[in-house]
């Protein structure tokens, strides 16, 4: 098995891809705001790789607002037709400018159209008022591209910890777990 944890992330991902049945790229993000009170949530993974796993989102969101307060950040991936997590701690650090244009960029219409229409976590008077806002935006952007809001952006969590977990009979789990440390990373196993 690979002893670098993106290499076994990369096994790990396609096998998921191939046999989960339903979005093998959604992940819960856990956040916690400045007095430590927790909240997760489901989010699409739309990047990774050494320097970490990405995903977008308004950043006026509540997660937005926690990560200003608390850069601390975990994700969880459950392929529970493989039987298998992958549990990741680190920091969070916003994309850049330009790798957050370019994911706007390739996203439906549609869903560039609600990224202006939505104050994400905020109270909603009501449905119609949302869908009026998102019709509002049809009409302001007819005809030509739709800009990424300054409020939509992305966020890399940079990994200082990641956890393979497979299900073994008897509650008899194969933990793997990898540390990075100034040197690299290093490789482990943790009791079921």
């Amino acid at each position: 098995m690979p002893t670098d944890p993106f290499s076994l992330f990369d096994e790990w991902f396609a096998e998921a891809r191939a046999n989960e049945p339903d979005l093998p790229e959604a992940m819960s993000v856990a956040t916690a705001d400045a007095t430590g009170q927790p909240s997760s949530r489901m989010v699409l993974l739309k990047d990774y790789g050494p320097d970490g796993f990405v995903f977008y989102t308004n950043v006026e969101s509540a997660k937005g607002e926690q990560l200003r307060e608390n850069p601390r950040a975990a994700l969880l991936f459950h392929w529970k037709s493989l039987r298998r997590q992958v549990r990741i701690e680190g920091m969070a650090e916003a994309v850049t400018e330009g790798e957050a244009d370019a994911y706007f960029a390739s996203r439906a219409r549609d869903s560039q159209l609600g990224a202006w229409a939505s104050d994400q976590s905020r109270p909603m008077e009501n449905r119609e008022r949302f869908e009026q806002r998102f019709e509002e935006s049809e009409r302001q952007h007819a005809g030509q591209d739709v800009p990424r809001p300054p409020f939509w952006s992305g966020y890399r969590i940079v990994p200082n910890r990641i956890e393979f977990w497979t299900e073994r009979p008897y509650r008899l789990h194969e933990r793997r777990l990898f540390q990075r440390d100034e040197s690299g990373w290093t490789e482990g196993l943790l009791y079921p």
